[in-house]
């Protein structure tokens, strides 16, 4: 038996999807010089860098855990193979291809431009006159016990016998890059990197995003204090700001919570740069239709 039912017309038309992938159309054809070089012209078919980053989209917005169970989504799953563009019959490929093709073309600074062209989707929502930046801890792909003296004088990974442990005579050997950073006093101190959001604050939308490694250490409030002094705190701007603080801590919470981002699975600044770049524009993609809508 045949049928001539479209894929398309399995999703309800009112899906988020649905307008995501519209605004995903006009993105991709914008880097389609981009994408020109990225095919591959011999040996194994690469994995097509306009359905790669949609794929890399669905494993954001639907918190798949790794590209296994992703390439297993993109198998049986009607969303998920309409968004990416495969036929109801065309095979997915090997995770592991996915894998090394996805960091193939994002370290060809793809994330950078596809940020900045989702960016370029929301300039008409974008307030230009106030802004409210803050920074995360993002946990690094390594444990504690590999978290060693750098000269190998350890007893056992980890363990220090009553000494400070410290980031310069010290380094992760899972993850060099990655830094020992606390974020206040009584907190246990974990190897990450601080990300860091710039965000307009009409919409929440992000307007500029990076990944840092955690070289400092946060301020400190004592005894209710600040350690903003009133040349700050006596402008209204700053009074504005203090009060659209919890949208950037939303923003946060749903690159966290949603997008995996609470603790990277790359190792390397890099490599956990770009899947930093990557969900902040996932993040503005999954909220702008909602805005669009509620200005019509």
């Amino acid at each position: 038996m045949f049928s001539n039912v479209a894929l398309e017309e399995r999703v309800p038309w009112d899906h988020p999807l649905h307008r995501i992938r519209e605004m995903m159309d006009g993105i991709l054809r914008a880097m389609a010089k981009d994408f020109d070089g990225l095919y591959a012209k011999t040996g194994r078919p690469s994995v097509p860098p306009e359905r790669l980053l949609r794929a890399v989209l669905l494993q954001v917005f639907y918190s798949v855990r790794s590209e296994r169970l992703l390439m297993g989504q993109l198998n049986y799953n009607l969303l998920f193979r309409g968004f990416v563009g495969l036929e109801m019959d065309e095979p997915v490929w090997n995770h592991a291809v996915f894998s090394k093709n996805r960091e193939r073309l994002l370290y060809q600074g793809v994330a950078s431009e596809f940020f900045r062209q989702v960016l370029a989707e929301a300039k008409p929502h974008l307030s230009d006159e106030h802004f409210t930046v803050d920074g995360t801890l993002i946990e690094a792909w390594a444990s504690q016990k590999s978290f060693q003296k750098n000269d190998g004088g350890d007893d056992q990974p980890g363990q220090f016998r009553g000494e400070k442990r410290t980031n310069e005579p010290h380094g992760s050997k899972t993850d060099p890059e990655a830094r020992l950073y606390r974020r206040g006093n009584r907190q246990e101190a974990k190897l990450g990197y601080l990300g860091h959001v710039l965000m307009e604050n009409r919409h929440a939308l992000i307007v500029d995003a990076m990944l840092t490694q955690a070289t400092h250490v946060a301020q400190n409030v004592n005894r209710g204090g600040s350690v903003i002094d009133g040349r700050t705190t006596r402008h209204e701007s700053y009074q504005v700001s203090q009060r659209k603080r919890p949208l950037i801590e939303k923003a946060f919470g749903w690159m966290k919570q949603t997008a995996g981002m609470r603790k990277t699975k790359l190792r390397g600044l890099a490599k956990a740069s770009w899947q930093f770049l990557m969900t902040a524009a996932a993040f503005n993609l999954w909220r702008l239709p909602k805005i669009q809508a509620a200005e019509v």
